[in-house]
């Protein structure tokens, strides 16, 4: 698909973009290769691949699952005003 300066001034006016005339005729080369990469790119056959979440088969490094804090649970239970079995008490506010 080749676009020319009309076509490159219609898409400016919808995105709301302000062009220099002199930048016209470029985008509209650059627009054109653009949209001739994603036709090439949709006439492959692409039905025996299956998608991924990403693009590199790896699995991320994760460290050890072991607490770098300790428990202090009943320290800000004491500053609650309302606690119930280990819970915060908040007043209703949906009816």
């Amino acid at each position: 698909m080749s676009l020319d300066r009309s076509d490159i001034d219609k898409i400016a006016q919808l995105a709301r973009l302000a062009l220099a005339p002199e930048n016209t005729d470029r985008l509209a080369v650059d627009l054109s290769n653009i949209l001739a990469l994603v036709a090439q790119m949709d006439a492959v056959d692409t039905s025996g691949v299956l998608p991924m979440a990403h693009p590199l088969h790896m699995t991320q490094r994760l460290r050890p699952d072991q607490p770098t804090e300790s428990d202090q649970r009943e320290r800000f239970q004491e500053l609650a005003p309302l606690t119930d079995s280990g819970l915060y008490l908040v007043p209703k506010v949906i009816d």
